[in-house]
């Protein structure tokens, strides 16, 4: 790794899901001023729907999601009880019939909801929101859960898009990930979702896990060409033990070092280039008929709490524990635990644990830190004046952008940044200059590459 790689790469930065991040969130924004942001929203706007299923048959080694372990289905059955409630809930405040033009199922592994579950909550979701024609009705999958029935069952509810978590091929990667999952097994869950009619498919990748070498995540990028995803996720692995306990059976020494981690991610990413996807921001790759590359080419390409997006809605909802929803207004999370997530739904109360509402400097923040991650390039003046603010205001963090000019990795042309080729690997070093929070709080991020 050279000295430029190493001051860059290891730097530890938010990966920019949402601006401000989560750990700026406050328990002084809660279901009371949620409830007002429900009702003050424009009726103009398109919704985007997220549902969170915090369960698991067992957890990877590697998860950093917010999930627990359900080897019987009588708690998954409660929570979807809940989950209805909640809908209710929130319409009460948002009123009925409003546009969706996203659904995302996350977890958690959501076609863990018993078939009644599952579709008892699409029939209410149906009942209350009006479903656009054009909806992307998308869902995160296990491959070892899915099977002819279930993919026939999500098509039936309108799903059509599928993210299937692939991670790696290897067997050796595998066994230490705590994650068995033979090329068969993914094979066999492509072929009934494509037999259902689920033609739009993801694979979620993974580098920087252990025991992970070149050859093995070539091995995996060519097993992935066989299948011919329409989108691939290539996430590098955040190793948080302080904030995942079950992170520490991972064998740290196993775990590649900084200047494998690049060699891994260029490796990988190289080969998906050759294999015919097209890069999309910082870590995804698209087909060129994929909805994801269309996104890009005509500037409609968005960052949201699922990473790219073609999700374009003016406000998302959130269900479920944990999960977070944004309204023009700012953002809001539920609970994160499941006790108090249902204890509020059971008493009428909107289970909001935490939000931020934005002000005009942060919405000019978030739509340059947007426009890095997203098209590598941002006119932070023209940015600065459409919310009302001056240039001055940003100073400071365009200066910051003078070292990424000097080293190569991006250039300025009056108030415009740009994101060089080279700079790309490490837009999240550049995105964290307009941060204006980053340096108040004690969070820890993963590295940048």
């Amino acid at each position: 790794m050279t000295q430029l790689e190493h001051r860059y790469a290891t730097r530890n930065v938010p990966r920019y899901t949402s601006y401000p991040t989560a750990p700026h969130f406050h328990a002084g924004i809660d279901g009371e001023a949620y409830a007002g942001w429900l009702a003050g929203l424009d009726s103009s706007h398109d919704l985007s729907l997220y549902l969170h299923v915090p369960y698991c048959r067992q957890i990877c080694h590697y998860c950093g999601c917010n999930t627990k372990g359900a080897r019987k289905d009588a708690p998954v059955i409660a929570y979807a009880r809940t989950l209805l409630a909640e809908i209710d809930l929130v319409v009460k405040h948002l009123g009925k019939g409003r546009n969706v033009a996203h659904i995302h199922w996350g977890g958690g592994t959501p076609s863990l909801l018993p078939a009644d579950s599952f579709l008892r909550i699409v029939k209410r979701l149906r009942g209350n929101f009006t479903f656009k024609e054009s909806l992307e009705h998308a869902i995160e999958l296990d491959p070892r859960t899915v099977t002819e029935e279930l993919a026939d069952r999500l098509a039936a509810a309108g799903v059509n898009r599928a993210s299937l978590g692939v991670q790696d091929f290897d067997a050796g990667v595998q066994m230490a990930i705590g994650r068995h999952q033979p090329f068969s097994v993914v094979e066999r869950s492509v072929e009934a979702l494509r037999k259902a009619g689920i033609d739009q498919i993801n694979f979620d990748l993974m580098y920087g896990l252990p025991h992970q070498t070149r050859e093995t995540i070539l091995h995996t990028v060519e097993l992935t060409r066989l299948l011919s995803p329409g989108r691939v996720a290539l996430f590098g692995y955040a190793h948080v033990p302080w904030m995942k306990k079950h992170q520490r059976l991972i064998d740290e020494a196993a775990l590649p070092g900084a200047k494998a981690r690049i060699e891994l991610a260029d490796s990988a990413r190289a080969a998906l280039l050759d294999a015919g996807y097209e890069a999309i921001g910082l870590d995804h790759f698209a087909l060129a008929d994929d909805s994801m590359a269309i996104a890009l080419h005509d500037g409609t390409l968005r960052r949201n709490f699922q990473g790219y997006t073609t999700d374009t809605a003016g406000a998302l909802i959130g269900f479920g524990s944990s999960s977070i929803g944004f309204l023009p207004q700012g953002y809001v999370q539920n609970a994160p635990d499941v006790g108090t997530w249902t204890r509020q739904v059971n008493s009428d109360r909107l289970p909001i644990a935490k939000g931020i509402a934005l002000s005009s400097d942060d919405r000019a923040r978030a739509e340059i830190i947007e426009r890095l991650m997203t098209v590598y390039e941002a006119d932070i003046g023209a940015i600065a004046r459409k919310h009302g603010l001056d240039f001055a205001g940003f100073a400071e963090s365009f200066g910051q952008i003078g070292e990424m000019v000097a080293d190569g990795l991006a250039t300025t042309d009056g108030m415009r940044v740009h994101i060089s080729e080279a700079g790309r690997p490490y837009v999240r070093v550049a995105a964290a200059t307009f941060d204006a929070y980053l340096a108040r709080g004690a969070a820890r991020h993963s590295v940048a590459v």
